[in-house]
């Protein structure tokens, strides 16, 4: 192994130069937020090894301590290189500005610089401006050859436009950053959601009572936002009963649930989840109702009296909703709470535990009423 400093890599000859590389730690946390350093290596590359007793590592684990700050915590190890004894840390933080003896650094190629009073105010600047959401933020471990081609393909049809590159579509589309593609563009069009987050998936079950003691079928869905949607729906309609009416000389089936109700529910559960839960969204079909549960309340002070009679919505991941309004599946105006209980009044909304649940009553159930409590599946 051939060792060369760089921007995130410091070599040091002994702990003799421990000051040094704190510094260079700090530095290369400002410009890369993480880095190694090696103790028992020259400048220039070559393997010298460092003495290591009881008290080596614990020295340097209290001159980073005690000297950067935010704190953070490195990964110091022994280690052998050529057969020769040295001391590898490895570190990461995400705080930054890091000061190391009271001072702020930058790393510049394999040299630590003073960063300016300019550029330390614009670090601090950085820092504290908003957060974006779950949604609009990158994907740390995932590539542009983690989308699919063909689920873009069909997207941008669907949305009335045209395929011009893999990469020049999602530009325009917003869903990189740096190149990186966001949490969101993983979630609607990669290859394997789940394999970024295992919280990509759909839990559904048919209880035989009006609670949870009788599990009648139990099915478990992972994949991107427009599958566990169509499962979702898929699910429902398969677990409910279906009359029947003439429209003219022809039979229309007629659900017992509207399905323009308990779809729209199905899509505002999946755009307003909480996506930093690890819970899934949940679909539960009893007796006598059928519940569409997803993780995370409502946003911004709304309550559920308001959502019922307001035309207004606070939403938790306005990249998605911006693709499902593209695709036509949303509304921009926030009209999904008043379509449910238009097509079903009799819809009750309630917030349990950090879950928003959405109750529609089974008509073939009598007497049932739609604000039952009932615990969860």
């Amino acid at each position: 192994m051939n060792f060369k400093e760089s921007e995130t890599l410091e070599l040091k000859k002994s702990t003799a130069e421990l000051k040094n590389a704190v510094i260079s730690i700090s530095a290369i946390l400002n410009k890369h937020a993480r880095g190694d350093v090696y103790f028992g290596i020259k400048n220039d590359g070559t393997v010298v090894g460092q003495d290591i007793s009881e008290t080596t590592i614990r020295k340097i684990s209290q001159a980073i301590g005690e000297n950067i700050e935010p704190k953070i915590y490195p990964e110091i190890t022994p280690i052998k290189i050529k057969g020769i004894d040295c001391i590898h840390v490895k570190f990461s933080g995400g705080d930054s500005p890091y000061y190391a003896f009271g001072r702020a650094f930058i790393r510049v190629g394999d040299e630590d610089r003073k960063l300016s009073a300019k550029e330390l105010e614009n670090k601090i600047l950085e820092k504290n401006k908003p957060q974006p959401g779950w949604d609009n933020r990158p994907c740390p471990n995932a590539e542009i050859k983690d989308i699919s081609v063909e689920k873009i393909k069909r997207f941008l049809n669907e949305a009335g436009l045209k395929y011009s590159g893999l990469q020049n579509d999602l530009e325009k589309l917003n869903l990189l950053h740096k190149d990186k593609p966001l949490n969101s563009t993983l979630l609607l069009f990669g290859k394997k959601p789940p394999r970024f987050f295992p919280n990509a998936r759909l839990r559904c079950a048919v209880f035989g009572a009006t609670n949870t003691a009788y599990i009648i079928d139990r099915q478990e869905y992972s994949g991107d936002l427009f599958y566990l949607i169509e499962k979702a729906e898929e699910y429902i309609l398969k677990n409910i009963h279906i009359g029947m009416k003439l429209n003219g000389l022809y039979r229309v089936d007629v659900p017992e649930i509207d399905q323009q109700a308990y779809r729209e529910a199905i899509l505002n559960a999946f755009c307003h989840r909480d996506y930093n839960e690890y819970d899934s969204v949940n679909i539960a079909v009893f007796k006598d109702r059928v519940e569409i549960r997803n993780p995370g309340g409502l946003l911004g002070g709304l309550t559920i009296e308001q959502i019922k009679s307001e035309m207004v919505s606070k939403r938790r991941n306005e990249i998605i909703a911006e693709m499902l309004n593209r695709v036509h599946y949303i509304e921009k105006w926030g009209r999904g709470i008043s379509l449910i209980l238009e097509k079903e009044p009799g819809t009750v909304f309630k917030e349990v535990a950090g879950m928003f649940i959405t109750v529609f009553k089974r008509k073939n159930y009598p007497g049932a009423s739609p604000a039952q409590e009932t615990g969860p599946a």
